[in-house]
C-alpha cells in the first residue's frame, strides 16, 4: 500500500465541483481532482428516497493530507452531510505517486 489516497465527493454541479476543486488543488490538499458527470443518485435522507443529478469529484491526496481535505470539504460544501469517502492506493505508477506526494506538501 502507498500513502496516496482516493477521495469521493458528490457535489450539486459542476460549477460547484470546480470551485471546491480549484480550491483544494489551490491550498495544496489535493494533486488533482477529476471531475465526473452528471451521475444519478438515489439515496434515502429524512426518512425519503431522493433522486438527484451531481457530480462526482475524484480527489487524489495522501493520508498526512486527508484531514486538513476533509474540514475543507466540509466548509465549501453546500450540503448538510457531505459525502467524503477516502479509498487507499494500493498501488501505483512509481512517477505519479512521487508527483501526488509532491504536489501536496505544504509550501
Amino acid at each position: 500500500m502507498t500513502d496516496g489516497l482516493v477521495v469521493l465527493v458528490t457535489v450539486p454541479s459542476r460549477e460547484a465541483g470546480e470551485a471546491m476543486a480549484e480550491a483544494l488543488v489551490g491550498e495544496r490538499l489535493a494533486a488533482c481532482v477529476n471531475l465526473c458527470g452528471p451521475v444519478r443518485s438515489i439515496y434515502r435522507w429524512k426518512e425519503e428516497i431522493c433522486r438527484d443529478d451531481e457530480h462526482l469529484m475524484v480527489i487524489k491526496t495522501t493520508r498526512a493530507r486527508y484531514a486538513a481535505l476533509e474540514s475543507r470539504v466540509r466548509a465549501l460544501h453546500t450540503y448538510e452531510v457531505a459525502e467524503v469517502i477516502a479509498l487507499p492506493i494500493e498501488q501505483g505508477a512509481p512517477a505519479y505517486l512521487a508527483w501526488l506526494r509532491g504536489e501536496t506538501e505544504p509550501e
